[in-house]
């Protein structure tokens, strides 16, 4: 686990997501994503309107068991506030050490109750989760009993069943044991790109008194104010969309070159490895590329070969 932050304790602490998620104001939040909701990226859509970042999940038990694990999968620094660090976990009290070690660095953490890969649900973790509300349960109170700091926030992210009672059902469980907040990703285990069913989401926002926020096909500023209103919920979450468009949040409908050139900035500060630098910048210039464009830049195998292309074609 690295961090540039000494002491290690956030400076925005008062930047306090349990609080923000309280005001009544639209929270925009940065996804979970593997391999791509990393510390660069974070610190590029917090320059564009965006209010709250997760890390990507982290298996909490190889995080608990090597070091190596910590360096490689969490890395912070000073700016990088509010965070919340998400787990993969079917055990309590791995979860809790996790969440001990993690504490002094971020604003809390999230139990990862709704990814559908086949890899994560025959492990016990993500969306199998959802039909285990007692170990969720159990998982919640440890982190609560191990953690001092009250302010710690403990959530979840979830899908939703067939039968949205037992969903519901799930949330209020949840929430009797403490949880913080519950992030619901509107489509069962079995659904990829059907489309999300909002309507779920606003029910379980109804039955609820913690805040509740949206995840699901939002692509821009305008559909997050939106899903913000129809669902009734405090929060929207967004992951393909904002790495199709790191600004979206600050009302771009496609990623201005400005933007383009402060991810280069950002990720040849923090050194971030060649291949996730290149891909970020696939996805961002997805929109104002043409298909001859594309082949080319795709194929760029360099930093510096990435960098002339860009001075060549947009004068960055």
């Amino acid at each position: 686990m690295k961090s540039d932050c000494i002491p290690t304790i956030c400076q925005e602490r008062k930047k306090d997501p349990i609080e923000m998620l309280h005001s009544g104001q639209l929270v925009k939040v940065c996804a979970p994503m593997v391999r791509y909701s990393k510390l660069a990226f974070r610190t590029l859509v917090r320059k564009y309107g965006c209010d709250l970042c997760y890390t990507p999940m982290i298996v909490a038990a190889d995080f608990v068991r090597s070091i190596k694990a910590r360096d490689s999968e969490f890395t912070t620094n000073q700016g990088d506030c509010p965070l919340i660090v998400q787990f993969a976990a079917n055990d309590a009290r791995l979860l809790s050490d996790a969440a001990r070690i993690v504490c002094p660095y971020a604003n809390g953490i999230d139990i990862n109750c709704g990814c559908p890969q086949r890899w994560a649900m025959a492990e016990g973790y993500g969306a199998c989760l959802i039909n285990k509300p007692e170990l969720v349960r159990d998982m919640v109170k440890q982190v609560r009993n191990q953690v001092e700091n009250p302010r710690f926030s403990v959530s979840i992210k979830i899908r939703i069943h067939d039968d949205l009672t037992r969903t519901i059902d799930l949330c209020r469980k949840a929430e009797a044991t403490g949880v913080s907040w519950i992030t619901v990703h509107g489509r069962t285990v079995e659904e990829r790109h059907q489309p999300v069913h909002y309507e779920a989401i606003k029910i379980i926002k109804e039955n609820m008194s913690i805040p509740v926020i949206a995840n699901g096909d939002i692509r821009s500023l305008k559909e997050a104010e939106n899903v913000w209103h129809i669902t009734g919920t405090d929060g929207v979450m967004v992951a393909r969309g904002l790495l199709a468009n790191p600004a979206m949040f600050a009302g771009y409908n496609e990623t201005p070159l400005q933007c383009i050139w402060d991810w280069i900035d950002i990720a040849l500060e923090l050194g971030t490895p060649y291949m996730c630098f290149h891909q970020h910048l696939m996805y961002m210039m997805e929109k104002i590329t043409s298909r001859q464009e594309k082949r080319v830049f795709n194929a760029l195998s360099s930093t510096s070969a990435v960098l002339d292309y860009l001075t060549d074609h947009y004068g960055i």
